[in-house]
């Protein structure tokens, strides 16, 4: 069935964000224990203000220590194929080999098709009879794992994602520009939208690039900043 509802939920995040942050910042340059850092510390401005400073001059390996959990759904395997391309996270995804589509199938319209009522008409019948193939050749006693080969990058997929801070910062700087994918940078945006309504100081780090250099490095511009 065509464009079920994307869905996005923290599932796991550190309970001391900004104490385990500054906690490391301080420990690079401090005589005390981490510990003694850990559990004499709780002026949340003092923290913030230190954690920004080591952030804006590039020291990410602070940020390295908090590790994030996200449970997505209603993705299309077009866009989880370009977020497993990001190196530093842990995936476990809806395995179309071991789950066997069952009548018609989950599928994400892309947004140039879906504003399109030709073409999205046109799409929906493709994807129907696609749907009567993989079925057919699953009752003709062919494996999941080889029917799954006629299956396209619009079938909706889960999966469970995991990244530390550091990542989600690298991830939310590439893919919320604007020339990236409408789909993934939903995605992205309500990862980043999860973990800012626990954290709001994060709103300014979970930005496109742009936003953070003042300036676009892409060989194509949006506009939005002036281009080097």
């Amino acid at each position: 069935m065509p464009n079920a509802q994307m869905s996005v939920k923290l599932i796991s995040k550190p309970q001391n964000i900004l104490r385990t942050i500054y906690t490391a910042c301080r420990t690079c340059y401090s005589s005390l224990l981490p510990q003694e850092i850990f559990e004499s510390t709780d002026d949340e401005e003092k923290m913030l203000k230190l954690i920004t400073r080591v952030i804006s001059s590039g020291h990410y390996s602070t940020i390295e220590h908090i590790q994030l959990s996200f449970a997505i759904s209603n993705v299309s395997r077009a866009c989880t194929h370009q977020l497993v391309r990001h190196r530093h996270m842990s995936f476990s995804q809806k395995s179309q080999r071991y789950v066997k589509e069952k009548g018609e199938f989950d599928y994400i319209i892309p947004s140039d098709i879906a504003k399109n009522p030709c073409l999205k008409d046109k799409f929906e019948k493709h994807m129907l009879e696609v749907a009567k193939f993989y079925q057919e050749l699953v009752e003709a006693g062919v494996k999941a794992e080889d029917a799954r080969a006629v299956l396209p990058n619009a079938t909706s997929s889960s999966l469970v994602a995991s990244l530390n801070l550091r990542e989600l910062i690298h991830l939310a700087n590439l893919r919320l520009c604007t020339r990236a994918q409408l789909e993934i940078r939903t995605l992205i945006q309500k990862m980043c939208d999860e973990v800012i309504k626990e954290e709001p100081w994060l709103k300014n780090h979970l930005v496109p690039k742009c936003e953070r250099l003042g300036y676009c490095d892409e060989d194509k511009s949006c506009g939005r900043m002036p281009q080097r």
